[in-house]
């Protein structure tokens, strides 16, 4: 990957998320950062400054500005939930490649009609999800599709929580529906349903049962919220998202004969390293006192951070369809959709007074 000529990449937003994407662009091989429009020059010039930019780099004061540059390969969305559709679709139109933030949507419906839009225009796609990337985890799913070590696949949970404080509740785009009308579970439940659905080799669940007790704010908008997801073949999941508990991200996935668990999922505790731990085909010695045989922790480093990889890896993927005449990979449409279609119906299932919601094609 690292040979190709560098993909030029355009952001329109400057979310503090864009921050990090600005920085992984920077740092991946192959690709460059190229441009960043906001609705103001004085915005993007400011972000632009603050973040380093190359000095070749365009600044737009508009995003159709930005969109408009033919110059320019991948455009990179980090804008409020509710602005996706036309944004992303507009992208889409102009032939650019897209990188579009989580939740990609406000629901599938919505999903769909950016997702034909890039279909229809060869383009690209692939949401913000940056632990995919990470090589820790390629290296957990070996050990998931292990029959000696890990067996069948009988239940995953998840959970993914911050504590927010009061300008967080006050201010962010996340608590306002108008903005981001899916709250926690659109943001850290996001993580939540793509990790249960990674763990699950991505076979969509039958049905979804939002948990009692979810937290709505004045606005409307989900605080906190947790469901359980069942397959027509036994297996389950839970998991729990939340903009009120004390930082939290983790995952276990429970197989017949072994158990993965990690701590730090969506952000490793240290940038360029990420540990998880396994244990296989466990029990007790004769007198009770101790797990034979113990559990591992297992660390795998990385020179490039998750976000670098995911960088790295749709750039590649552009290459192949702008020089190569490949097509794009729907693999992460896909995957998004999914993840999307089981927030819908866990909101769903919330709505109607946590009631069983069956998922759909």
């Amino acid at each position: 990957m690292s040979s190709e000529p560098k993909i030029r990449f355009g952001i329109i937003g400057c979310a503090d998320i864009s921050r990090k994407v600005s920085r992984a662009i920077t740092l991946a091989p192959n690709a460059e950062l190229s441009a960043v429009a906001s609705r103001t020059l004085e915005k993007a010039t400011a972000f632009a400054k603050a973040n380093n930019f190359p000095p070749d780099a365009k600044i737009y004061g508009s995003y159709e500005a930005l969109l408009d540059d033919p110059e320019i390969d991948v455009v990179y969305i980090p804008l409020p939930t509710t602005l996706h559709l036309k944004w992303a679709s507009l992208a889409a139109q102009k032939k650019k490649h897209i990188l579009l933030e989580k939740p990609v949507a406000v629901c599938a419906t919505e999903l769909d009609q950016i997702l034909a839009a890039c279909e229809a225009n060869g383009v690209q796609f692939m949401d913000g999800t940056m632990w995919l990337h990470h090589p820790r985890t390629a290296k957990m799913k070996e050990f998931l599709h292990s029959k000696d070590g890990f067996g069948e696949l009988k239940t995953v949970h998840s959970c993914l929580t911050f504590a927010a404080d009061e300008s967080f509740h006050k201010e962010n785009i996340r608590v306002k529906p108008d903005l981001d009308s899916l709250g926690a579970l659109g943001d850290v439940g996001w993580y939540c349903t793509y990790s249960i659905l990674w763990a699950a080799d991505y076979e969509m669940p039958k049905s979804v049962i939002a948990t009692p007790g979810a937290v709505i704010s004045e606005a409307g908008v989900i605080l906190a919220c947790g469901a359980s997801l069942h397959w027509e073949d036994g297996k389950s999941a839970t998991f729990h998202c939340s903009f009120l508990t004390n930082m939290t991200s983790t995952i276990t996935a429970l197989g017949t004969k072994g158990t993965l668990q990690v701590n730090d999922l969506v952000i490793p505790v240290v940038e360029k390293e990420a540990s998880f731990v396994l244990s296989s085909n466990t029990r007790v010695d004769d007198l009770m006192t101790s797990w034979v045989p113990a559990p591992s922790q297992h660390v795998v480093s990385t020179d490039l951070p998750q976000e670098v990889c995911l960088i790295q890896e749709l750039s590649h993927l552009v290459w192949e369809v702008k020089v190569n005449g490949g097509q794009p990979d729907l693999t992460w449409a896909s995957r998004s959709r999914k993840t999307q279609q089981i927030l819908d119906a866990v909101k769903v299932s919330i709505e109607k007074g946590f009631q069983t919601v069956e998922i759909g094609t």
